[in-house]
């Protein structure tokens, strides 16, 4: 330790951060199976187990936030998931440098925009009279449509105006994936008289393929954080069918509410965060079943 110090110094920040703020906030995690009082503190609150869970599960909420929280998460994984290898995948055949430095920026860019900001981009755009997306469909003709106000939309501005935000920081990783693969395999291929297609195919694919399956064990295994912002953010009581979500729903309980509920709302999160970890585990030994990599 004291011969390469200098590591052990630059670890400390991080592993700081993992012990105060991931493992510390543990120990409160038990009043969600406790019937918790502030002035009795945690340990003098009552115990009372898994009532906070049942109280959940028998809730006239649970199944539509379930279903809710589910189907968005399906859909952005399936939306987000493919889009940055395809777009890695495109770069890396571009020769041109300067259009793809440009194209690189301008995927890049809109990951830097904060929620706030960028929920307001999505309202100022799809504004019912001032709009540019129902500017458009008024000037070919067609009638403006309420987009925030129909909770049908609801899922798909959400997904996909995350994948133009996301996806040019994605596929970053998949970039350096790429860069590291032989350069003598595209060689012998262009020689073979393979084209750009099965290159990608038979070489690049099979390349970033462990990469691209750690992502998605990771991927999985947050399959209910969706994320609290952007859901609130977007939410009125026009697309509140579909957009109440378990991360919006544990602020409203937890903090928002005439009477606060420190136990429910615990007991909600600490559910959620349980049904991700069996989710990673599942899909982690799926992926080493069949020969992939896996994180352990």
């Amino acid at each position: 330790m004291l011969r390469v110090w200098q590591l052990y110094a630059l670890m400390a920040l991080p592993f700081a951060y993992i012990i105060i703020f991931k493992y510390f906030p543990m120990y409160g995690a038990q009043i969600a199976f406790r019937n918790f009082v502030a002035n009795k503190g945690i340990w003098g609150s009552q115990w009372v187990g898994l009532s906070q869970f049942i109280r959940f599960f028998e809730s006239y909420e649970f199944w539509n936030i379930m279903w809710n929280t589910i189907a968005l998460s399906f859909y952005q994984l399936a939306a987000g998931f493919p889009f940055p290898i395809l777009l890695a995948l495109s770069l890396n055949y571009v020769m041109h440098e300067q259009f793809k430095k440009w194209v690189q920026m301008v995927t890049y860019a809109p990951h830097f925009i904060s929620v706030v900001v960028m929920v307001g981009i999505i309202m100022q755009a799809l504004d019912p009279r001032i709009g540019i997306v129902n500017v458009l469909l008024k000037a070919v003709g067609l009638d403006a449509v309420n987009w925030m106000g129909d909770a049908d939309y609801f899922r798909s501005i959400y997904v996909w105006s995350g994948v133009w935000q996301n996806v040019g920081f994605s596929c970053i990783i998949y970039l350096a994936a790429l860069a590291g693969i032989d350069p003598s395999l595209h060689e012998a291929a262009v020689v073979d008289g393979a084209s750009k297609m099965r290159r990608m195919w038979h070489i690049d694919l099979p390349g970033i393929l462990p990469i691209a399956v750690i992502l998605l064990i990771l991927d999985v295994g947050r399959m209910l954080e969706i994320g609290f912002e952007k859901s609130f953010l977007m939410q009125n009581p026009l697309n509140l069918s579909t957009s109440e979500i378990i991360d919006t729903y544990v602020y409203k309980v937890g903090l928002a509410s005439n009477v606060v509920n420190f136990s429910y709302s615990s007991a909600i999160g600490l559910f959620k965060n349980f049904i991700n970890l069996i989710l990673l585990v599942v899909v982690n030994r799926i992926a080493k079943k069949l020969g992939q990599s896996s994180l352990w």
